[in-house]
């Protein structure tokens, strides 16, 4: 699917493409293939680039066109991937009047971005502005996804609370594998801002005002991670270290168990042999057996339960 947008306060669509206009294509087909590469003349690497899942966050030029990758965050809800978060490359093809956007994925990020210039009436000038402000969008949505994640390992830790099961302790290992995402793609996307500023600072498009604040919720989100990140981590190794304790626990519970059914037996046993026996002749010389043997398992009870063992 393939969007022609012009700014006019805000992104509005139009029906064909113009110059200077924002071409934005979400899982291309091979029709949207076709348009891009022979009537555009976008480079068939670039598009390749951008199709790789593990693409990291770079720049890249051909001629005159200038590809920026950038990485940002999906949601997996709907989806079948483990993950319940992950992050996705989005390229920005630009090239005098031509601004092409190419993404593999459909996101919530870009029809949101599209709407909330609509909303606010923002003016993007160049193609240095979008790249800024699509940049500042991610961080936005990685802010977003985090709260969500917060709300998730919370529940998970309710549930474990409970019960520890291990659907609960996967879940948060999933989540943790989700902040290792967002961590490196947000050091990309914030390391991208000093490539761009290398390469636009002799032009007029470069915006100090906007880069300053793309920077600022970048800085946000990657501390907004790190501190989920250090959280989870120590609610994994906190639920890890309760349930050695609970496996030690239960194995110091089934060996007292086990001593105390061992006394009774060993004096059956002693008593159960084929030999003579001093109280053989002794009246009611049975009861007296079983009340000794229950006596010394109600002793080695107590002593467990003084060493805490129960």
């Amino acid at each position: 699917m393939r969007q022609y947008l012009y700014c006019e306060a805000g992104f509005v669509e139009k029906t064909q493409w113009l110059p200077n206009c924002w071409v934005n294509v979400t899982c291309p087909n091979q029709e949207d293939f076709d348009f891009l590469t022979k009537e555009l003349h976008v480079p068939e690497s670039f598009l390749k680039d951008i199709a790789d899942t593990d693409e990291r966050p770079r720049t890249e030029t051909e001629d005159d066109w200038l590809l920026t990758i950038l990485r940002i965050p999906v949601s997996n809800h709907d989806s079948e991937v483990g993950l319940p978060y992950s992050t996705v490359p989005i390229g920005i093809i630009t090239n005098g009047e031509v601004i092409v956007s190419v993404c593999y994925y459909n996101t919530e990020l870009v029809p949101d971005f599209i709407e909330h210039t609509r909303r606010k009436h923002i003016t993007v000038r160049n193609k240095l502005d979008l790249i800024l402000r699509i940049i500042y969008s991610s961080a936005v949505w990685f802010l977003k996804y985090l709260k969500q994640i917060n709300v998730d390992i919370t529940a998970a830790e309710k549930e474990l609370e409970k019960s520890i099961r291990n659907e609960d302790l996967l879940r948060l290992m999933r989540l943790q594998k989700t902040m290792v995402y967002f961590n490196t793609s947000i050091r990309g996307n914030e390391v991208m801002i000093g490539r761009l500023k290398t390469i636009f600072q002799e032009t007029n498009y470069w915006d100090s005002e906007l880069a300053e604040d793309v920077v600022i919720e970048l800085k946000q989100a990657y501390n907004t991670v790190n501190i989920y990140s250090d959280i989870l981590t120590g609610t994994m190794d906190a639920f890890a270290s309760i349930i050695s304790n609970n496996v030690n626990t239960i194995m110091k519970r089934m060996t007292s168990i086990s001593i105390i059914l061992m006394l009774p037996t060993l004096i059956a046993s002693f008593y159960g042999m084929n030999v003579d026996i001093n109280i053989s002749d002794v009246p009611y010389a049975f009861v007296y057996i079983i009340l000794f043997s229950f006596g010394l398992s109600g002793l080695a009870f107590t002593i467990f339960k003084k060493i805490k063992w129960f």
